[in-house]
């Protein structure tokens, strides 16, 4: 009796979110057939007839103001590596005041002392991975636009 109740619940949750993704994607197909002219405004199409139409329909499909290279100085990819980095750096520094605080409340307990030790040591390691990652992402990004 408890089973089928159960799977009564389960089916009719199951519609509701049906119901309920079915109109948020009806509500968001609509805001973007009504916002394409916009879209389609801003765009790039200076010259439709270039010798490549590859690249004249990819070139008019691009909004203005967008990069045309993810790895530039101010690109996506540059600014969410950064991001991350950065992240992690300060991830690290907190655990290593933690760390500090935890050596220094220890009291002489050596097993309270080994974990402070531990805390510190890892949050040293974990500032000098993000040192090395940033000099890398940045030694990577570098090259890929000079290739360019």
């Amino acid at each position: 009796m408890k089973l089928s109740n159960l799977i009564k619940k389960l089916a009719l949750t199951a519609q509701a979110l049906t119901l309920a993704l079915g109109f948020g994607v009806a509500s968001m197909a609509s805001a973007v057939v009504v916002s394409a002219p916009a879209y389609a405004a801003q765009s790039n199409c200076s010259d439709p007839s270039a010798a490549d139409p590859l690249t004249a329909g990819a070139t008019c499909a691009q909004a203005n103001g967008t990069k045309d290279n993810l790895f530039a100085s101010n690109g996506i990819f540059v600014v969410v590596a950064n991001s991350l980095i950065f992240l992690v750096g300060a991830v690290a520094v907190i655990f290593l005041i933690i760390g500090g605080l935890r050596y220094v409340v220890s009291n002489g307990d050596s097993k309270a002392v080994e974990g402070a030790k531990n805390t510190i040591l890892y949050a040293i390691v974990g500032i000098v991975v993000a040192v090395i990652s940033f000099a890398l992402v940045q030694f990577v990004i570098t090259s890929l636009n000079k290739a360019q």
